[in-house]
């Protein structure tokens, strides 16, 4: 096990494994930018399977004991079920995950299930079909989503949670309502402070809802209490509902940063190692025949603490923080 100069350990890797999506929500890859004329990453620069399986084992072997497929869309790569068999075989790796929007979930959830994934974690950012169709760019509505879901848990993909970021004006209206649809069906929706992702999404402090307001609104109507965290570096701060049925989390990076506890790396769609999601550069993975040692180099000598340094910045009236990697390049 490695560890970086706050002595975090290194146990979990996110893998994106495209940088394009079907959608285009405006927090991540708004449609004004991300036209039809845009250029993603030709075929020749993406990490084929074996170096993802090949990477993935060598971050195995130096601790991690978590993966997570991610993208851009993951299901838009052509044959996932075969990446994720790979990774199903490395020793060590007790858990392997995806994030979708599940779009095209349905269609797929129980060859990934055959391969070897355990669980999944979709976004959802409303179930209002209006709001839906606004918040992902490409004016979809809901039931293909939910049909995933469902289709999803019926494969035994559990636990299944739902990730709605939550952004002033636009959406906020709608959580308890999420909360209460999913309310005792054993899926778990977290609720996400709208953050600073990249530098395209036009990101402004006052859009953001608060974790202390998203835990009052759906209080008021669903009693809450909190909950222990599962383990140490959990991002979600969880929440039981008072009656036993079920659980939501929050994730606060904005208003409550949890920077201290993060254990997570990030392998781009071209093979670059991230350290952070708001980090501005990434260390190249793909050609280098001492990939061990680099990847015990770039950890132990790891500082990030983005989002602490974004609370102080904001609090002193201090100047913007530096450009970051876009978040489609490395999944979230």
């Amino acid at each position: 096990m490695i560890s970086d100069l706050f002595g975090r350990p290194l146990r979990d890797l996110r893998i994106s494994v495209t940088d394009r999506c079907n959608f285009r929500c405006p927090y991540c890859m708004p449609a004004e930018i991300f036209g039809e004329a845009y250029q993603f990453l030709p075929k020749a620069e993406i990490l084929t399977f074996e170096e993802i399986a090949r990477l993935s084992r060598l971050f195995v072997e130096l601790g991690v004991n978590k993966l997570r497929i991610t993208g851009g869309e993951p299901l838009l790569r052509v044959d996932l079920p075969d990446l994720v068999q790979q990774l199903a075989e490395i020793p060590g790796a007790d858990d392997i995950t995806l994030t979708t929007n599940a779009y095209l979930l349905a269609q797929q959830a129980q060859p990934l299930k055959d391969a070897g994934l355990h669980r999944i974690t979709v976004s959802l950012d409303s179930l209002d079909d209006e709001v839906f169709k606004q918040m992902n760019g490409r004016g979809f509505g809901t039931r293909r989503v939910l049909d995933g879901i469902r289709r999803a848990a019926d494969c035994g993909l559990a636990p299944i949670k739902i990730n709605a970021v939550v952004q002033k004006g636009v959406n906020d209206h709608t959580i308890v309502e999420l909360a209460r649809h999913f309310k005792g069906t054993e899926h778990i929706v977290r609720f996400i402070e709208y953050m600073d992702v990249g530098n395209r999404n036009g990101w402004k402090l006052d859009e953001v809802v608060s974790a202390a307001e998203i835990v009052a609104m759906i209080d008021a109507e669903l009693p809450i209490e909190p909950a222990e965290a599962n383990y140490v570096g959990e991002v979600a701060r969880r929440w039981r509902y008072r009656d036993g049925e079920g659980e939501i989390g929050v994730i606060a990076s904005v208003t409550q940063p949890f920077c201290v506890d993060c254990t997570r790396a990030r392998l781009s769609t071209d093979g670059r190692l991230y350290t952070c999601l708001f980090a501005s550069d990434g260390v190249d993975l793909r050609d280098d025949d001492e990939l061990r040692g680099i990847i015990t180099k770039v950890w132990s000598i790891r500082r990030d603490r983005y989002s602490e340094e974004r609370a102080e910045i904001t609090e002193t009236g201090g100047a913007s923080p530096r450009p970051k990697v876009e978040m489609y390049q490395i999944g979230g």
